[in-house]
């Protein structure tokens, strides 16, 4: 292997991956931690012999990884990023030398894809960070390490050097099980629950007819998801809840929750079918959910040991305004706009 010493990117296999094609494994781990790496380019290295699996050199892309193995892959010489830094402001809750974290206004993209190929957040950390930027994945651009869907606000972090980098993706590897990790969301979910605070450990995977949505998976055909919930506030025809992720898959709060029969409020995708309880909403909570336009759903809370400094960190968001706006509607009872009314008609009349 090439690689320097410490410029290995190292990735261990779990117990239910046992069995799967090194070059796919490699392309699934990377993705998950947020390395820019193909499959093919994987399948390159691999061939090169710059893949060691438990410190043997690996030549095959298609050998069957063991569960346990340790596998050591060189890490690309870096180039500049083909993508160009705008000028899109950005409200960071904390920054240093190593990782900047950012509350994310809902409808801001984090990533470039097909019809966002500008105005995302990774193009505006390029500005903002400058030659400042993690070269992991052999193309020097920001180290995001997790995601926010478009429509979710919150706190993002995101690494700013490739030990940083390499830090926090292994923190966001681990999802806080052994680590200092601690991710937190506030959710309007409809109905009331049945208790006070739960678990929801249910598979999910690619919808098999909807390749766009997740779904819940049964057998080994998804891959585990574990979300831990509580309720922060019952608000009549919805509930505020937190909760807590485990693991750290795609729109796994939005499905998990729609699947045990609560989906969030304004959630297109995963809530479709309780359209006609938002017509039933009083008319103040009915505009306030058409006004937020989105899934309600707000990253509040995001702690960590910081992977270079060793301090410990805790970051709250507080709810954007729409999100806000909402709750503030559905706390107000029946009726409570028009006693409020019919009372200054009558303070009105008796000083009259």
């Amino acid at each position: 292997m090439n690689a320097e010493p410490g410029q290995a990117l190292l990735f261990e296999v779990a117990a239910g991956e046992g069995g799967e094609r090194l070059d796919r494994f490699l392309s699934r781990s990377a993705g998950e931690r947020e390395i820019a790496l193909s499959r093919t380019r994987l399948k390159a290295l691999i061939e090169a012999g710059e893949v060691l699996v438990d410190d043997a050199v690996a030549r095959d892309p298609a050998m069957k990884v063991s569960a346990g193995a340790r596998i050591a892959v060189a890490a690309p010489v870096a180039e500049d990023s083909p993508l160009v830094g705008e000028d899109i402001a950005l409200n960071i809750a904390f920054e240093d030398e190593h990782l900047v974290v950012i509350d994310k206004p809902a409808g801001l993209v984090v990533h470039p894809a097909p019809g966002h190929s500008s105005g995302t957040l990774v193009n505006a950390l390029i500005r903002h960070c400058g030659a400042s930027l993690s070269g992991i994945g052999g193309v020097k651009r920001p180290g995001i390490v997790h995601r926010l869907d478009k429509d979710t606000s919150g706190l993002i972090v995101v690494a700013k050097t490739d030990a940083a980098h390499r830090g926090l993706a292994d923190l966001f590897a681990d999802h806080g099980r052994t680590g200092s990790l601690v991710r937190e969301y506030l959710a309007i979910a409809w109905g009331a629950f049945d208790a006070d605070a739960g678990t929801i450990e249910a598979a999910l995977g690619r919808h098999p007819h909807m390749r766009e949505k997740m779904a819940v998976l049964s057998g080994e055909r998804g891959r585990a998801a574990i979300t831990h919930w509580r309720v922060r506030e019952a608000l009549g025809p919805a509930t505020l809840v937190a909760c807590r992720l485990e693991t750290g898959r795609t729109h796994q709060i939005r499905v998990h929750l729609a699947h045990v029969g609560h989906p969030l409020l304004g959630d297109s995708v995963y809530g479709a079918g309780f359209k006609t309880k938002a017509a039933r909403l009083e008319p103040e909570a009915r505009e306030a959910l058409q006004d937020l336009g989105r899934q309600a759903l707000h990253a509040a809370t995001l702690g960590f040991k910081h992977p270079i400094t060793g301090e410990a960190l805790r970051l709250t968001s507080p709810p954007p305004g729409d999100f806000a706006r909402l709750l503030k509607a559905l706390r107000s009872p029946p009726g409570a706009r028009q006693m409020d009314a019919d009372s200054a008609k009558m303070k009105k009349v008796s000083s009259s």
